[in-house]
């Protein structure tokens, strides 16, 4: 029966050539054709070395063992005195025609002399000879240093003494002594190989450095798929980033190249081989013949398990081969040496004697296999592993993959303008071009295209040449500066790697009229960064104004030109191209001639009184649009660039009146007697003393104490009276009335010591002070305070919008919420949501406090509006404040027109100015001519 059977094995041949021919489709597809030609020519030579071995006589074996053995050695001994380095590891001997790596040759030498020693039977003296037979490679091999190498020739060693029917009781605390002293092989790692393990342990998987390679493999198994990417244009730039891809990392690089299927059919070959070798163990006529066959199939199976698993970042990487389909002469003639002895061994297996001695045919290797089936098990497992990153991650690793191959130069996006509510140009971009090239993508070797370019450029050609001849280590090259025209003519042109890219510069015709208003642009910092995370580097971002408050409307969406580049980060081909998408035009509610006409009247108020600093701001009473909101002195925004005028920004920054800061909302002061109709108000929700109640007044007022001084002495007032005259005593004696908490009350309700919620950042809450908040911060609430609260004294300030907008809420019994912006967009805007007004609930009980603020307005403090031809209400304040850089009283003025059916609001502000009617005054009268007069 058993002459009957083939004296040779098809399946190893055609397994063998199998993976021969996967491994040479794979250099192909990587365009690797000259190492596919040699490993070609390596696999022919292998292949007639395994037919000449398959017909070995195994009488002649042994002296053909250790033969191998001795040159092995030899050739592992010279190495260190003779052998080639490479990537800081000695492992090669250059014989002039070819390089050999000994350490192979030393795999099949421990196979074939342990089976030799082996096959006499188990004793002491042969096991410790085997051990150093099989220890002296081992360690030769280690020292190169080539550890991966070396653990599959200890594995290979250690399976043939299991195969041998070695007892277990020496086994066991040999394999034992072995694990514990693995640790102790990093004091022979180079530092390269102590990375590659750090990586491995701490799962780093970074562009640069030891994680590079299996964060390489992850990608191409990841992006493989189950047919893989050889037929995409750009596989050979995806491929170039594996490194090793025809050798060490040859199975991530068939997964990507012809996908999982092609990886699982390597396997399969891999699997045909260990289980034909095992089952030619059955075949064999001696245990030598017998421990061969199953040495070799474990020599195929630890090779290809501990090879792929590093393919699948399961262990840490190592320079080791998959036998036969990865690039290597030493490697695939070794392998196929071995096989052939496989063939020699089942060959004369099958031509023995029809009757053997019983005892020898039971001498079969021990547990061959399960040996088989745990490596058979392992390496499907694998392949489940490679499927499930597929799957698991095989959109992210694309992403992974396709991100690194990709560079992209920003386009960037043209910035809105901003329009008065005219139309009027407030802010613009001042545009130019400059031309860049991109390295790579411009035959820059072409005298023709270099010809055309000059042209259309309008730059000599020589300069053109120059500057692509310069080095850089930026993706694109800047050539030179470009007029609007010939930018034109060089987009439409459509030169490869040739860009055209605008450079912008905004421009404020109007300068400090409308400075802290509007801001200014710079470069992102990293606070911007944070707050925009999909900010490109270098973007410019508003940073303080309006630019920065609609700085996602007026900026757009950049554009970007990508380029794909090798693992150098040289461009190859172009990529993605996605025009900008320009920002948004901005439309104000803000009427510029009348801004000019507030600026004009509050400069010359802060110019003829002792006042540092003013603000005036103009409000819609109706909807809280603001018309004009003046601060003075204000900074040239054109002096903020990018790039900035340093000069400018120190002398700003160190000039007086804060220029920098918008005064009408982030300079806050006590009010003064502005306040008292806040104090009035809580009279009319409280109702301490009735508002015909007529209270003695006078000069002076004394509590706990101390004597509060009235501005003037004063008789008998009514609520309405006291308002009118801004009697400081009445409204002494009101807040003592009232309680500073009931005033505080119904202050938050008109917004005092809050932020307005106007559309511009960095506002100031101003500051409203209660007994309980005071102790709470450490102070102490005086019996005074109270009194000084019910003029607008001590624990009271406020912004000059906070002030406009109380005043409006008192006058027209409604909240309104401050917006600058109205719209956006251009020829069918886009309404800006603002928040409806906010009925106040005891706005019906206000009419005896407008009634004051009328009288006010026509024979009071502010008597001068009745010169104006329309209704008012207002309320004029001069504030202390021991603050103040010079000493002086602030000074405020607010009014109402008309009083009957409100539509604006005007509050002026004069830091340190003197008397509110005589300084601020003026500046609501101008400016309320201005307005009825273009009304």
């Amino acid at each position: 029966m058993q002459q009957e059977q083939r004296a040779t094995d098809p399946w190893i041949y055609a397994a063998a050539a199998f993976l021969g021919a996967l491994g040479m489709l794979n250099m192909l597809s990587l365009g690797m054709s000259s190492l596919a030609i040699r490993h070609g020519a390596f696999l022919l030579g292998g292949f007639c070395l395994m037919l000449l071995l398959a017909r070995l006589r195994f009488r002649d074996l042994s002296t053909t063992g250790w033969t191998v053995y001795g040159i092995a050695i030899t050739m592992l001994l010279a190495v260190p005195l003779v052998g080639v380095t490479v990537n800081g590891a000695q492992r090669w001997l250059d014989l002039g025609f070819m390089t050999v790596q000994p350490a192979e040759l030393a795999k099949l030498a421990v196979v074939l002399v342990l089976a030799n020693l082996l096959a006499r039977g188990y004793s002491l003296g042969r096991f410790l000879l085997g051990l150093l037979v099989a220890a002296l490679p081992v360690v030769l091999v280690a020292v190169q240093p080539n550890l991966s190498t070396a653990i599959v020739l200890a594995a290979v060693a250690g399976m043939m003494l299991v195969l041998a029917r070695v007892p277990l009781l020496p086994l066991l605390p040999l394999f034992g002594l072995v694990i514990a002293a693995l640790p102790l092989a990093v004091i022979i790692l180079r530092p390269y190989q102590l990375g590659r393990v750090h990586a491995f342990l701490s799962g780093a998987r970074d562009a640069e450095g030891p994680g590079w390679a299996a964060l390489q493999a992850e990608i191409a198994v990841g992006e493989g798929g189950l047919f893989g990417m050889a037929r995409e244009p750009l596989y050979n730039l995806r491929a170039s980033y594996l490194p090793e891809s025809e050798h060490d990392l040859a199975f991530a690089s068939l997964v990507h190249g012809w996908g999982l299927v092609a990886g699982v059919v390597a396997v399969a070959a891999i699997l045909v081989l260990v289980w034909r070798c095992a089952l030619a163990s059955r075949l064999a006529r001696g245990r030598d013949a017998a421990l061969i066959s199953v040495g070799v199939a474990a020599l195929f199976g630890i090779h290809a398990a501990v090879s792929i698993a590093v393919n699948l970042t399961l262990v840490p990487h190592t320079g080791l081969p998959i036998p036969l389909l990865s690039y290597g002469g030493t490697t695939a003639v070794v392998h196929l040496a071995a096989l052939g002895l496989v063939l020699a061994a089942r060959r004369d297996g099958i031509h023995r004697p029809l009757w053997a001695p019983p005892q020898q045919r039971k001498q079969h290797p021990r547990w061959a296999r399960v040996g088989a089936v745990a490596l058979s098990m392992n390496l499907v497992a694998m392949s489940l592993v490679a499927w499930h990153v597929q799957d698991a991650r095989g959109d992210e690793l694309r992403v992974i993959g396709e991100h690194q191959m990709t560079r992209c130069i920003r386009l960037p996006a043209e910035r809105g303008g901003i329009v008065d509510r005219h139309g009027t140009p407030l802010v613009a971009t001042a545009k130019s071009y400059q031309a860049h090239v991109v390295p790579g993508l411009f035959p820059g070797d072409d005298p023709a295209s270099i010809a055309r370019l000059a042209k259309l450029l309008e730059v000599p050609k020589k300069k053109l040449v120059k500057a692509l001849k310069e080095p850089t280590e930026e993706l694109s090259v800047p050539l030179s500066k470009v007029s609007s025209s010939a930018a034109h003519r060089v987009a439409e042109a459509e030169l490869p790697g040739v860009l055209v890219m605008p450079t912008q510069r905004r421009k404020y015709p109007h300068g400090a009229l409308l400075g802290p208003l509007l801001g200014f642009t710079a470069i992102a910092s990293e606070e911007d960064m944070a707050r925009w995370p999909s900010l490109a580097l270098g973007s410019t971002v508003g940073k303080t104004g309006l630019e920065r408050q609609y700085d996602a409307v007026l900026r757009g969406i950049d554009g970007k030109q990508c380029v794909y580049v090798d693992p150098e980060g040289r461009p190859v081909a172009a990529a993605e191209r996605v025009d900008p998408v320009a920002g948004h035009q901005l439309q104000l509610s803000l009427d510029l001639p009348l801004q000019r006409a507030a600026s004009k009247a509050l400069r010359k108020a802060v110019r003829d009184s002792p006042g540092d600093l003013g603000a005036e701001v103009v409000m819609d009473a109706r909807t809280g649009a603001v018309l004009a909101m003046a601060s003075v002195p204000a900074y040239d925004n054109n002096d903020y660039g990018p790039p900035a005028d340093l000069d400018a920004m120190k002398r700003d920054s160190k000039a007086p009146g804060l220029p920098l800061f918008n005064h009408a909302t982030q300079v806050a002061g006590p009010p003064g007697s502005t306040f008292k109709i806040v104090v009035a108000s809580a009279n009319s929700v409280y109702r301490a003393i009735s508002p015909t109640q007529v209270v003695p007044t006078g000069g002076a007022y004394t509590y706990g104490g101390h004597t509060f001084n009235n501005w003037q002495a004063m008789g008998p007032h009514n609520l309405m009276q006291a308002i009118q005259r801004s009697d400081n005593v009445y409204f002494y004696k009101l807040a003592i009335r009232l309680g500073a908490d009931k005033i505080a009350k119904t202050a938050r309700r008109l917004g005092v010591g809050q932020p307005t919620g106007i559309d511009l950042p960095g506002e100031a809450a101003g500051y409203l002070g209660t007994p309980k908040s005071v102790e709470a911060d450490g102070g102490v609430w005086y019996p005074g305070s109270t009194v000084l609260m019910g003029i607008g004294q001590g624990a009271v300030t406020a912004t000059p919008l906070q002030l406009a907008r109380w005043t409006n809420g008192i006058a027209t019994g409604r909240m309104v919420t401050p917006q600058l912006a109205a719209s956006y967009g251009g020829k069918k805007p886009n309404l800006l949501a603002t928040p409806k007004p906010r009925k106040l609930k005891f706005g019906g009980k206000l009419e005896a406090v407008r009634d004051g603020m009328r009288l006010s307005a026509t024979e009071g403090t502010g008597g001068q509006l009745a010169q104006l031809d329309i209704s008012a209400l207002s309320k004029t304040g001069t504030a202390q404040d021991p603050s103040s850089p010079n000493g002086g009283t602030h000074a405020w003025f607010s009014a109402v027109v008309p009083a009957d059916k409100p539509e604006i609001v005007v509050t002026s502000f004069v830091r340190s100015g003197g008397y509110g009617s005589a300084v601020s005054g003026p500046v609501v009268i101008s400016t309320l001519k201005h307005w009825l007069k273009h009304r």
